[in-house]
């Protein structure tokens, strides 16, 4: 199996069958205290963090630059709280 990254998508070969990869993230908004450590460590710069703020008055992470995103799961892993979960669509 060979994975390559390539601009904002992943592509993955298995078999001799190449699959592309594009991703998208779901933030629990209510429980994301806006610490910006998924944002520095999203090598697509992906995410952003939003001037509104939550229902505890932070603000939280969202998806500033949704095309960009490869699902590469940095944002998830670094998050502390785990309120981020990662989606992968073949394309």
């Amino acid at each position: 199996m060979w994975i390559v990254f390539q601009e904002d998508l992943i592509f993955i070969t298995l078999n001799n069958i190449i699959m592309a990869l594009k991703g998208a993230i779901v933030v629990d908004t209510e429980k994301c205290k806006g610490c910006g450590i998924c944002e520095s460590n999203c090598p697509t710069k992906t995410i952003g963090i939003s001037t509104e703020v939550n229902g505890k008055g932070y603000p939280f992470a969202y998806m500033a630059n949704p095309d960009a995103c490869t699902g590469c799961t940095n944002c998830a892993t670094v998050c502390p709280d785990s309120v981020i979960t990662v989606y992968r669509v073949k394309i």
